[in-house]
């Protein structure tokens, strides 16, 4: 007798085997081969790409759906292993469960969906650096109708927008001295540095979190030769909508152009990202509302306070977008993460109802 395949089973097994493969930044190769592999095997037309994507299609309607999750992780070995109906493991929330749920929805859509439109899968490398290689390789092969972003919102969370980021790294050197003479040394300077941009940033947003400048010290060291002094820090800031990365940029440069001894201060940006927070009323978000009660859930809008490849793609994909995915977004990163596979089964359900409404109206 042929067994007959359990979507569910199958779904689950998908996201154990990705969860299973390390994928560290720039290392995603093998859990992209796994991935699209799965996807030839379940009706995709799969193919890694020049950025080591993992994408698959379905579909040849009129509508492109293109559903962009990342498949790397940040450090962190966290045993892989499912207890009752939890797997643990690192990229199980942040954010491979997300992504397998694309999948898993797409593979399982009903062929009037699929006649409807096209359906484009992209495993997205390096999100969790700050090149986004995967992400800025997509924007320029693609021109959808309609956006998903791959990251936990809780099965019932519609993630609207995200704030924006740049990273300023600083460095002051100066001769050294004697301790007990007058003067500030390079660490002194550094410090009165960070006090300057941190008021700033105090002043410079509204209110609540989403709007406001969120300013964080990531790194701090100092050293000496007994010739000369260099203190170096790297300090982070999340920017909401009404700042933009080049007006935080000039901020921070002013601030330090005060020190005692500018001359002898360097500083280097990274991650410009601007905010971005999309409508909440357009043909996608309300499909997604409509999946979500049918499943007994009620749809609660949320905006992040972090980044993700949402700020990648926004200017040049400016189409109604939503990030989504199951699991709880407070465990990324962290020694605990896991995901409760009941919810990603909620997920993947959600994601069939929502892309088949989209496609078929």
């Amino acid at each position: 007798m042929t067994r007959t395949p359990d979507p569910t089973a199958d779904a689950r097994a998908l996201v154990v085997g990705a969860v299973g493969i390390p994928s560290l930044s720039g290392q995603e190769a093998e859990v992209a081969r796994f991935l699209t592999g799965w996807m030839a095997a379940h009706g995709f037309a799969a193919h890694l790409d020049e950025a080591g994507n993992a994408v698959g299609e379905r579909g040849h309607g009129p509508l492109t759906v293109l559903l962009l999750g990342h498949i790397d992780t940040v450090p962190g070995d966290i045993s892989v292993r499912v207890e009752g109906e939890v797997l643990h493991g690192r990229g199980s929330v942040d954010a491979k469960g997300s992504f397998c749920a694309f999948v898993a929805a797409v593979a399982a859509l009903p062929d009037e969906a699929l006649a409807g439109a096209r359906f484009v899968c992209v495993g997205a490398t390096e999100e969790e650096a700050p090149s986004s290689r995967g992400a800025r390789h997509a924007l320029k092969q693609y021109r959808p109708d309609l956006v998903l972003i791959g990251e936990p919102s809780g099965w019932a969370g519609l993630t609207l927008g995200y704030k924006g980021r740049l990273v300023a790294r600083v460095r002051v050197q100066k001769d050294n001295f004697h301790t007990a003479g007058e003067g500030t040394s390079a660490a002194d300077d550094l410090t009165e540095g960070w006090f300057r941009v941190r008021e700033w940033a105090r002043g410079a947003g509204g209110e609540g979190i989403f709007d406001a400048v969120q300013a964080t010290i990531q790194d701090l060291s100092a050293r000496t030769d007994g010739l000369a002094q260099v203190a170096e820090g790297t300090f982070g800031l999340r920017l909401p909508p009404r700042v933009s990365p080049a007006e935080a940029e000039h901020a921070v440069r002013a601030a330090l152009e005060r020190l005692p001894d500018p001359a002898g201060v360097e500083v280097t940006f990274t991650g410009h990202e601007h905010a971005v927070r999309h409508p909440r009323d357009n043909a996608l978000t309300r499909a997604l509302r409509v999946a979500i009660r049918a499943h007994g859930g009620t749809p609660v809008f949320k905006v992040k306070t972090g980044t993700s490849d949402m700020n990648v793609v926004a200017e040049g994909w400016p189409v109604p977008t939503v990030a989504y995915g199951p699991g709880d977004s407070t465990l990324d990163h962290t020694p605990h993460e896991h995901l409760d596979l009941r919810e990603y089964d909620r997920a993947v359900a959600v994601l069939r109802g929502a892309l088949t409404r989209l496609a078929v109206g």
